[in-house]
């Protein structure tokens, strides 16, 4: 397919040749009828060239104006316009050279007439077509079915009469009055389409109107010109194709004639209701830009602001401010066109005369407060006007509008700021709900991390040997938490555990928790003696861990070689161990305080280091405070007894299910997966060395 410029081109250029055969073989049968010699073309082919010129225009037209879609409905008139003056232009200057060649034997020649009546004619049905595809734009604004069915219509019998015209076809005066009444009937259908005229504010119509006047002296001025001048041609020639004649030419005129009195009418009759819309049109603008401050906006002062130039703007107001108190800022107070010493004398004013009801947050009422303003020397403002701002039901400021002018509100204006003051204290309330949602949004965000973190600082895999087998359990209550076991490999034959419990929760636990891990990894690789590792760690944590705070640890280290466990408690739970050569349960309930409980060198003295020694069977049960402290539904604690009978049932089974089967009965016992206090143990399951 061609594009659109070649096409424009083409027809642009097709017109061009059609009107200058047109203009040659018009004047040659011209010339041939006033001379009584025989025509060198045929008599119709004026007409024939009339009609491609008309097409051809047509189409340059339908791609000039009809499909350019930026156009709006001031950009089609300023089209026709510019169409019109510059035909206009032209014609004038044709006139100016006629004035100034006189009464010369030029001026007086019929020849020369029908060259000056031709470039009008042109100049005209340009001007008509260009209305034409304009009119056709705003007709079909807003489509629908029978409308563009009526407008299909319509073309096909403007081409009907094209053709008619071209070859000069004799139809029966019945067939002619009808299809001439059927296509003025549809001239009015259409031209009653003025829904386009709705969307035009005041200046718009002001300047619809003014080219439309302009449109009706250019229409006025060419019917005159070429009226006139096929009048003095016709007188003389029988032969010669006028303007009056040509039917599509006249249908053409009376479309874009009536359409363009059925605008200007429609355009003038709107134009005292065209500043009511207008001011509704901007209270709708003014509320939606209140509503969706929550989405386009940062903060709540831009919520005020909005409010204050939304409210000024649509009840016409001088100025406004807005007062509003909160917790955390106190007092605070937003102007728009007024100072705030003005603001403020106005209050000290209504204060000192008693006005009670007006501006007091308290109140839900609205008031006129001219006749109080009238008292207030040196003021500028006689009207006020005051409204609460409501959120949560609690009056959080007062909105006041003022004016110049006493009396200057009335109770329409009353009622479209008391909906925005409604409207803007919902957004406010949103936008708090929507920063809160935000500021968790970030909370758990960063709790994430910490998670992660957290994670990453459990040990994936546990230190093991011949001896013995390892396993371990976690879930935090919150999501991140304070407890903290781990295992390093000391040489191959020893290897050190630790299980801590730091006290609190949330994220602070979980850093002390970072730094339990640190002291450890640092400290156990030196293979220390279990009191002194505590004493150390103690010692370190001093400087760490702020006043009320502490960690319960137990440090083991497991030696291969003398099969003996080394260890030293820090007021951690007692360790659950099974003789499995005896048959029996002990709880070690050592001696010793929580680290970072005592911060000095007498921290030496409350702890110890015990020895014992494993055999094959033996199990060992770490654990932290949230499992023996879990309740179940009826707020019984699940205990150490609890805790002794269920290892007690799985002795003879791996490291991981003796693990399995005493969280399961935790989680049995609690009845929920919901818990208060962090679930962490390692089972270290004691069996016969490989090398024995």
């Amino acid at each position: 397919m061609l594009k659109a410029k070649t096409i424009l081109r083409l027809s642009f250029f097709g017109s061009i040749v059609a009107w200058v055969v047109l203009l040659f073989t018009d004047i040659t049968v011209l010339y041939s009828d006033l001379k009584g010699l025989p025509p060198g073309v045929p008599i119709w082919l004026p007409r024939v060239c009339l009609d491609l010129f008309i097409v051809c225009l047509f189409y340059y037209y339908r791609y000039k104006i009809e499909r350019d879609e930026n156009l709006s409905f001031t950009d089609l008139l300023w089209k026709v316009f510019a169409t019109g003056l510059i035909a206009t232009v032209v014609s004038l200057v044709l006139r100016l050279l006629e004035s100034l060649l006189g009464n010369t034997v030029l001026v007086s020649n019929i020849l020369f007439t029908d060259f000056i009546y031709q470039i009008n004619l042109a100049l005209f049905i340009s001007f008509l077509l260009a209305a034409f595809t304009a009119w056709k734009r705003l007709i079909l604004y807003q489509k629908s079915k029978w409308l563009i069915r009526i407008w299909s219509v319509f073309e096909v019998a403007l081409i009907f009469l094209l053709i008619y015209d071209g070859f000069h076809i004799i139809l029966p005066e019945t067939i002619s009055t009808l299809t001439l009444v059927a296509i003025g009937l549809m001239v009015v259908v259409l031209s009653a389409n003025m829904r386009w005229v709705a969307y035009l504010n005041f200046k718009q119509k002001w300047t619809c109107i003014l080219l439309l006047l302009l449109s009706f002296f250019y229409l006025g001025y060419f019917i005159y010109t070429v009226v006139r001048l096929s009048d003095m041609i016709s007188s003389q020639s029988s032969t010669f194709f006028d303007f009056n004649s040509h039917v599509f030419n006249l249908a053409l005129l009376s479309f874009v004639l009536v359409y363009s009195i059925f605008s200007f009418l429609v355009i003038l009759f709107n134009l005292p209701t065209s500043s009511v819309f207008e001011q509704k049109l901007e209270e709708v603008i003014n509320f939606q830009r209140i509503s969706q401050s929550i989405q386009t906006e940062q903060n709540e002062e831009s919520v005020y602001n909005i409010l204050l130039e939304s409210s000024v703007s649509t009840v016409f107001a001088d100025a406004a401010w807005l007062d509003i108190q909160s917790a955390n800022d106190g007092h605070k107070l937003y102007t728009y066109r007024i100072t705030e010493r003005e603001s403020n004398e106005i209050r000290d004013h209504l204060k000192n005369h008693h006005v009670v009801g007006a501006l007091e947050q308290s109140s839900d009422r609205t008031r006129n407060l001219s006749k109080h303003l009238a008292s207030l020397k040196g003021s500028r403002f006689r009207s006020l006007l005051a409204f609460p701002i409501t959120v949560k039901n609690q009056t959080i400021g007062t909105l006041a509008l003022l004016k110049e002018l006493p009396e200057g509100f009335n109770k329409e204006m009353t009622r479209i700021v008391s909906t925005f003051s409604n409207q803007a204290g919902i957004s406010i309330e949103n936008f708090r709900l929507m920063e809160e949602a935000f500021q968790n949004e970030r909370y758990k965000e960063e709790l994430k991390i910490a998670k992660s973190v957290q994670k990453s600082l459990l040990p994936q895999t546990l230190e093991k040997n011949s001896d013995f087998e390892i396993s371990s359990f976690a879930v935090s209550a919150d999501e991140v938490g304070g407890d903290y076991y781990d295992t390093l490999r000391i040489d191959e034959n020893k290897v050190a555990l630790v299980i801590a419990d730091v006290s609190g929760k949330g994220t602070s636990a979980a850093f002390h928790m970072s730094q339990m891990k640190g002291i450890f990894h640092s400290l156990a690789q030196n293979d220390l003696d279990p009191k002194d590792f505590m004493e150390r760690a103690n010692k370190a944590l001093s400087f760490c861990l702020e006043r009320g705070s502490f960690i319960s640890a137990s440090f083991f280290i497991i030696d291969k070689r003398s099969r003996q466990i080394r260890y030293s408690r820090a007021g951690h739970c007692p360790v659950l161990y099974y003789n499995a050569a005896a048959g029996t349960t002990t709880y070690l309930k050592d001696k010793g305080a929580a680290l970072g409980m005592v911060r000095n060198k007498e921290y030496g003295r409350l702890v110890e280091t015990r020895e014992l020694t494993y055999q094959p069977g033996d199990i060992m049960f770490l654990y932290t405070d949230g499992i023996t402290e879990a309740k179940d539904a009826k707020g019984e604690e699940f205990g150490y007894e609890r805790l002794t009978n269920a290892l007690k049932e799985v002795t003879t089974r791996s490291a991981e299910e003796i693990e399995k089967h005493v969280i399961d009965k935790l989680y049995e016992f609690s009845g929920t997966r919901d818990i208060n206090d962090d679930y962490t143990s390692m089972t270290i399951k004691f069996k016969e060395s490989a090398e024995q």
